[in-house]
């Protein structure tokens, strides 16, 4: 048995797909789960209760942790050490290996410009001190011999699946799609890494099913030479056959409409991601599994194509 803890987002989604390739026994967790495959098992849970973490992964031989909290600093703050520490716990109860989902925000961002798993670990926003947080509590786990986890992290993500999440889908292809403006976050000049979905599902699942891998700290394959902010706005508008207007944010301007848009105030303290390169480097999985992420280009192109057919089935 192979179990996702948080299996209705993007990458749950995905992660399901992939894993048809590597087992016929899945089981997807969520408060309110969806088959994503015709056999899959569904259970509903709260991971923040201990009993509810102990049935969820009761049977599993692997775990995939993929939980999306609601981006809230509060709610991080007192959610994740309680659900990790559940999830942790009934791993080791029940002999389960354990596959974390991790994003970048616990880096040093001095590092920013070329991040690999050995990225220096120095978070200066609220949430990237929660992250460090709980990644800490697997990996000492880890360290003491009582639990095989291997931890699996994520540039930005875009893809086809994706609906209420993302900067790219919130900002630019929703706002295209409406005839707005794009938005972007400090400054359209630097690099942006943006982890595909589908090869992050793909990525994943082989990794929680190569033993070896274990153990370790994994980048997920994300396609090299980085867009720029403008570059990735023009490509999305390109493609959305659409003129690539776009407005700025600056940090007291996202400041000053968190007052009444809380997402934004959330998005404050995250602003250093964009006011510098962010180039994500997964050289490390891409030579021990022979795997290309899909360049930038042809992500947009299905994405958009993505887009084009939900909306002629809703019409």
């Amino acid at each position: 048995m192979q179990t996702i803890l948080g299996s209705g987002g993007a990458i749950g989604v995905e992660l399901a797909k992939a894993l048809e390739n590597h087992t016929n026994d899945v089981r997807l967790v969520s408060r309110n789960p969806r088959s994503v495959n015709p056999d899959d098992q569904l259970l509903s849970a709260d991971l923040t209760k201990s009993e509810d973490a102990l049935k969820a992964v009761e049977g599993s031989d692997i775990v995939y942790l993929t939980v999306g909290l609601p981006y809230k600093t509060k709610v991080w703050q007192t959610t994740w050490p309680t659900l990790m520490r559940n999830v942790v716990d009934a791993c080791k109860t029940h002999h389960c290996k354990l596959v974390f989902f991790d994003n970048i925000y616990m880096y040093d961002p001095n590092y920013l410009a070329r991040m690999t798993e050995d990225t220096p670990i120095g978070p200066v926003s609220k949430k990237g001190a929660v992250r460090a947080q709980v990644a800490r509590m697997i990996l000492d786990e880890v360290e003491k011999g009582n639990l095989q986890a291997l931890i699996v992290r994520s540039a930005d993500f875009y893809g086809p699946a994706i609906e209420k999440t993302g900067i790219l889908t919130e900002m630019v292809f929703k706002n295209f799609s409406k005839g707005k403006k794009a938005n972007w976050l400090a400054s359209v000049k630097y690099k942006h890494s943006f982890t595909y979905t589908p090869d992050a599902g793909k990525a994943t699942a082989l990794l929680g099913n190569t033993p070896d891998a274990y153990n370790q700290v994994w980048h997920l394959p994300t396609a090299g030479n980085p867009l720029t902010g403008k570059e990735w706005i023009e490509a999305i508008a390109n493609e959305m056959r659409v003129d690539p207007k776009c407005q700025v944010l600056p940090k007291f301007l996202v400041r000053i409409a968190g007052l009444v848009v809380p997402i934004m105030k959330e998005l404050v303290e995250m602003m250093y991601q964009y006011d510098r390169d962010y180039v994500f480097d997964s050289s490390k999985f891409e030579k021990r599994f022979d795997f290309k992420p899909t360049p930038y280009l042809e992500g947009i192109e299905e994405i958009v194509k993505k887009r084009l057919r939900r909306a002629v089935s809703i019409t």
